[in-house]
């Protein structure tokens, strides 16, 4: 694989940061901070380099996406991560968001079902340096059990209720974020908290709609 560059995207990159993350409530300093550095432009087809900072999805093959900057960025301020947190993310897709939490947390594990698109992405994120990110390829509603707990949980498509191993695998006063609703059109994200062992606090944050999570556990 080789990555391409666009040249001149900061300025690109600058007014994405200011109109539609500062502008729209995208506070957390870190989250900024880890959206400046990852050049989105590296995670989608090349003939869409010039798009790379466009507040919308783009395909990225299988059907997939790469999700809005906007929604990359709000679900990874609604995670509440810290710098010693390990993150558990479902559905890699292109390894941006991946990307983005690794410039947070001390670890990423990261779940992909589509073969060629974990295989992509695990090359993409080794040639450009995140050491600190695991990509897996199999059935993310059964999360990576293998490395639980996670003090943070992100699902990038959407389920009709939060799969119970997800849940099983985050750690007490952990966090999950996710797209639950009962059709492949229209979602809430919720935030899923841990307070015990058998206690979870659910809250609502907006509206989404996602590309469906296939799996045991999800469609």
């Amino acid at each position: 694989m080789r990555l391409h560059f666009t040249k001149n995207l900061d300025a690109r990159r600058e007014t994405m940061i200011r109109e539609h993350l500062l502008g729209r409530d995208i506070h957390d300093p870190m989250v900024i901070r880890a959206m400046r550095e990852v050049p989105r432009e590296a995670f989608v087809p090349e003939e869409m380099f010039e798009l790379a900072y466009e507040d919308y999805p783009l395909p990225i093959g299988e059907e997939q996406t790469i999700s809005q900057p906007y929604m990359v960025a709000y679900m990874t301020q609604a995670l509440e991560l810290s710098s010693t947190d390990r993150a558990l993310e479902i559905g890699t897709g292109s390894g941006y968001a991946a990307a983005v939490l690794s410039r947070i947390a001390a670890a990423v594990y990261t779940v992909e079902r589509l073969h060629s698109l974990a295989e992509t992405a695990r090359l993409r994120l080794e040639l450009l340096g995140y050491d600190n990110i695991l990509v897996h390829e199999g059935d993310g509603t059964l999360g990576w059990p293998d490395h639980a707990p996670y003090d943070a949980i992100v699902v990038t498509a959407s389920a009709p209720q939060v799969p119970k191993p997800l849940l099983e695998q985050l750690a007490v006063r952990g966090r999950l974020v996710i797209p639950v609703g009962p059709t492949t059109f229209l979602q809430t994200l919720v935030r899923v908290r841990r307070l015990g062992e058998d206690e979870f606090r659910t809250e609502e944050l907006c509206g989404v709609r996602f590309v469906p999570l296939i799996g045991a556990e999800g469609w």
